[in-house]
């Protein structure tokens, strides 16, 4: 993720485990169908954007937590295009297979990429997106939110029936998950017969949790991601690799 977005969060100790090593293994094909598709996503998506993440070898969390030097070089979020797998997944929905997609990302770029807003929840925010707390209105922006913390950002709500003032929907650590997001996201993870987890280490929750709703369905779970997870014993397959090149595989998205 972004640094500016990394330097805005208020510093807390624990954030898991960092420095983490990465695997990689040869990509794998799901052999069943499914009729439930639930795509869970976390920083790892956006790497390949130009976007760092956070908990890898050069993740910002392990730079700080070894005290070295961030990196000066972070490309912001206005100028990072949707990779590969973001694109493959705006195709999914188009096909009907993806029913659901939740992020943790805040860059933007599900929705830049085409994903439609009534098939996404972004469970900590979009840098772009500002809210009306009063009506709910959301307003999209082609520039990123200068703050974080569903704090007032000076603008007001356009509807001329409203006209209260707008806030950023980037959470802060001490920020509830917004029911808006986080209730339509739990309920299609139960509805799931599989949930995708790609470049997510599931480490932060509640979020992390949700891909677990799917099991007691009968659901199964799939996790794309270079470090190994604490839901990898509960997960039908791990696949260790960068999710671009697994996503090259067409038939991986045969479920």
């Amino acid at each position: 993720m972004s640094l500016g977005y990394a330097e805005k969060l208020s510093y807390i100790e624990d954030v898991g485990n960092v420095g983490m090593d990465e695997f990689f293994d040869p990509p794998h094909v799901l052999q069943d169908n499914s009729k439930h598709l639930v795509v869970f996503t976390g920083a790892g998506i956006s790497t390949s954007c130009g976007i760092p993440d956070f908990r890898g070898p050069k993740g910002i969390w392990t730079l700080q937590r070894q005290g070295k030097t961030l990196p000066e070089a972070s490309l912001p979020f206005h100028r990072a295009t949707p990779s590969i797998t973001h694109m493959a997944l705006v195709e999914l929905e188009k096909a009907g297979i993806l029913k659901f997609l939740i992020s943790q990302n805040v860059d933007g770029l599900h929705l830049r990429s085409g994903v439609s807003r009534g098939k996404l929840a972004e469970l900590h925010g979009n840098s772009f997106m500002e809210l009306c707390s009063s009506c709910g209105a959301e307003y999209l922006r082609d520039f990123e939110i200068e703050s974080i913390g569903l704090k007032e950002t000076g603008r007001r709500c356009s509807k001329a029936s409203c006209g209260s003032k707008l806030r950023d929907t980037v959470l802060d650590w001490e920020d509830a998950l917004p029911p808006k997001e986080m209730d339509p996201a739990e309920k299609h993870c139960k509805m799931a017969d599989v949930v995708l987890c790609l470049g997510t280490s599931l480490q932060i929750t509640p979020a992390c949790n949700l891909p677990l709703k799917c099991l007691k369905g009968g659901g199964k779970i799939a996790i794309v991601n270079l470090q190994k997870t604490p839901k990898d014993k509960k997960a039908n397959l791990v696949i260790h690799g960068l999710v671009d090149k697994v996503n090259c595989y067409p038939a991986f998205f045969i479920f």
